[in-house]
């Protein structure tokens, strides 16, 4: 069975097979030249020892090529061996950078998807934003929040100290109503003990008349209590 010369393309196996023909060819005649009988001459002979040393010259060098294909094939199984753990090593790596990439876009999917806190901020429109400062109008949307997180900040901070401010002017009137209410309520209880004294008689047997004058003017202030007239034997009575 012959092989094509199409099929056979490295010059060493190219060579081995040119050299596997020409033994063959060798060989045969060898073959035919034993099985014909009757004796041979000497230049029958001499010829046949030179086919014979041709034979062993062609089988020598049949086995250095035998052994040169042989350590070619390993190499080139080596080769391929190595080829293809790069190849496996490439894919896994491949596979790796997949599944990577998946994982990403997932975790962009929930970062995108997640309900941060500023997004239930009651922000002003980013049209009013625009419209109080125009120098974030050229901004990326994520800079152009940050910007409006900042600006609502400021304002709350703003808000926070005019109600500080408020709480406090609050607990100074609630303080100056209390002393005020405190000074009624002395008021009262220096009219109950005004009436008390004038209804009943001095010591000694004296009766006395007491008059406290109060002006509009200090109406919240401590009434002052003034002895106007004391009268000998005078009884006053309502």
């Amino acid at each position: 069975m012959t092989i094509p010369d199409s099929l056979v393309t490295d010059p060493s196996l190219r060579e081995c097979l040119e050299l596997s023909s020409k033994l063959r060819i060798l060989c045969q005649q060898l073959l035919s030249d034993l099985q014909a009988h009757g004796e041979l001459s000497e230049a029958a002979l001499i010829e046949r020892a030179r086919q014979q040393k041709l034979l062993y010259a062609y089988l020598t060098q049949l086995k250095v090529l035998h052994r040169a294909a042989f350590m070619s094939a390993r190499e080139a199984k080596q080769t391929t061996t190595e080829a293809r753990q790069e190849v496996d090593r490439l894919h896994l790596q491949l596979q790796n950078l997949y599944y990577e990439q998946r994982h990403l876009r997932g975790e962009i999917t929930a970062c995108k998807d997640f309900p941060h806190s500023y997004t239930s901020l009651p922000l002003i429109s980013e049209e009013e934003f625009l419209q109080l400062h125009p120098e974030h109008a050229e901004d990326d949307p994520h800079a152009l929040m940050i910007a409006r997180l900042h600006n609502e900040k400021a304002v709350r901070e703003d808000l926070e100290r005019q109600r500080k401010e408020l709480s406090a002017k609050k607990q100074t009137l609630i303080l100056e109503n209390k002393k005020r209410k405190d000074d009624l309520a002395s008021l009262d209880e220096q009219l109950k003990k005004f009436i008390e004294v004038w209804k009943s008689p001095l010591s000694g047997g004296r009766k006395g008349l007491i008059w406290y004058q109060f002006s509009r003017r200090d109406l919240y202030k401590r009434p002052s209590r003034r002895n106007i007239e004391i009268q000998n034997d005078v009884v006053c009575s309502h």
